[in-house]
């Protein structure tokens, strides 16, 4: 395997990597030498498990920092970037990855009343999407990101279908394709590209969470022209092809990784 960022000292700052795409990405970027650091949110129940996949990213004779910590809160951000900035210097961060999984999945209608409110479209919204442009800000005002950096967000084939239970999250992802291109097109003069990957239906805990997820698995493997659902590695193996030199003029646009799924 090549290891084309080893002696580079660049960073991945993945938001939401304790698990999902978001580990996985950790995982593909760290076999390749480059250092992480991962901010996400969990209690101490999930700790043991999470420890045991930092370990195997620190495996790969990489640093790894890491932040049990809300990405959400402002002044919490803002003392985590000081601290990632004390720990590695300036101009390091080759690569921003926004993996947050934080949004309400209610129906509009709902004869017990727990209906998606106003507030949830809300909360939804600042963390799914708003959140990204937060920290892009707060990363590129304290000097953080390389000379040629990379802003990576997810995405799903939700940005345009209305499936039940999911507008809060639908217009979540409308809202972060919209906020990544136009960070790829004012960020530009910095060489900083961004970049949003559409991944086909994919088994993560947060599929999990969607009611009727069983039967959004069973369509997707049939539609799928691999009869399977995306991995985490496939969209991770992604994020890892868009870190490299070679892909730099690629900027603000939507990547689907789905193996085809969106073909029918």
């Amino acid at each position: 395997m090549v290891v084309e960022f080893k002696e580079k000292g660049y960073w991945a700052l993945i938001l939401g990597g304790s698990s999902g795409l978001g580990l996985a990405t950790a995982k593909k970027l760290a076999k390749h030498g480059m250092n992480i650091c991962i901010v996400h949110r969990n209690p101490r129940v999930q700790l043991e498990e999470i420890t045991k996949h930092f370990n195997e990213i620190k495996s790969n004779n990489v640093s790894l920092l890491s932040f049990n910590a809300n990405a959400l809160d402002t002044d919490k951000g803002k003392q985590m970037v000081s601290e990632i900035k004390q720990t590695i210097g300036e101009n390091n961060i080759r690569v921003l990855v926004h993996s947050i999984a934080k949004g309400n999945l209610k129906p509009m209608l709902s004869e017990d009343g727990n209906e998606l409110l106003s507030d949830d479209f809300a909360i939804t919204l600042n963390a799914m999407a708003i959140s990204l442009y937060d920290w892009v800000k707060l990363v590129f005002k304290e000097n953080l990101f390389a000379k040629q950096a990379r802003v990576v967000s997810f995405t799903s084939e939700g940005n345009t279908k209305a499936w039940r239970n999911y507008a809060a999250v639908s217009a979540a992802k409308a809202a972060i394709e919209a906020i990544t291109r136009n960070i790829a097109l004012e960020f530009a003069p910095y060489n900083i590209t961004a970049n949003c990957i559409q991944a086909g239906v994919t088994n993560t805990d947060s599929l999990r969470m969607i009611p009727g997820s069983d039967t959004i698995i069973a369509h997707s493997v049939e539609r799928n022209p691999y009869n399977r659902l995306t991995t985490p590695k496939d969209v991770a193996d992604v994020v890892y092809l868009l870190s490299k030199d070679e892909a730099k003029w690629i900027n603000g646009t939507v990547i689907k990784v789905d193996g085809g799924e969106h073909l029918s």
